[in-house]
């Protein structure tokens, strides 16, 4: 069965967080999508510390599909550089993983 993963992304406001994730499952790129507000994030930027708040985003897919949900995330982001990091799932329940392929397009 392909590997679950996990994208990592960082939104300016839960409006445009809720926006993007709900065409990132539309288009069944994710299983689902967590939503976290309230995040405040200190960064580099332009060689300055800037302070933001944000929301977090989780996108919930599989191996074949990171690439384009990364993309997703880009066309769809105001950011010029969105935070995009994809971790691998070490392990996870087996009708829980079965459904996050069965819903993004695969074959369990």
């Amino acid at each position: 069965m392909e590997r679950a993963v996990l994208v990592y992304t960082t939104w300016p406001s839960i409006v445009e967080a809720e926006a993007a994730g709900r065409k990132i499952v539309e288009r069944r790129l994710a299983a689902c999508v967590n939503i976290l507000p309230g995040m405040v994030s200190h960064y580099w930027w332009k060689g300055k510390i800037e302070r933001a708040e944000e929301a977090v985003m989780i996108v919930k897919t599989r191996a074949s599909l990171a690439e384009a949900a990364g993309a997703a995330v880009k066309e769809l982001h105001s950011y010029t550089t969105p935070a995009i990091m994809v971790l691998p799932v070490e392990k996870a329940d087996p009708a829980y993983h079965a459904w996050i392929v069965r819903e993004t397009g695969g074959q369990s």
